[in-house]
């Protein structure tokens, strides 16, 4: 997210549609929040669009270590974790990589 006070970026509204455009069979919703987007499945936070754009989805024991060998930056303390543009051009890896994270949320 950004910081407390900025203002919604050209670069966060456009990432938040096209991730939402990529994933949209998985029904996402997002929310302005602090800069940025959270962005949601059935109510719980799965992941977040900074204020500078970035894609960020939610992470843990189980999946933290695909992230990091795929190159991942976590995000602050919070336990999500940077989409690299790989899996964000590849539509099939990126469910794979959400369908993950709404599990992640689920616990």
């Amino acid at each position: 997210m950004g910081n407390k006070g900025d203002k919604m970026r050209y670069a966060s509204v456009e990432a938040n549609l096209l991730l939402l455009e990529r994933l949209a069979v998985l029904d996402l919703t997002s929310k302005k929040m602090f800069g940025g987007h959270g962005i949601f499945y059935d109510g719980k936070m799965i992941g977040l669009i900074d204020s500078k754009g970035k894609a960020f989805l939610k992470a843990d024991e189980s999946t933290v270590l695909k992230y990091h060998d795929a190159g991942s930056e976590k995000h602050s303390r919070m336990p999500y974790y940077s989409i690299p543009e790989k899996i964000l051009n590849d539509v099939d890896q990126l469910l794979i990589w959400a369908r993950e994270s709404i599990e992640v949320s689920k616990k």
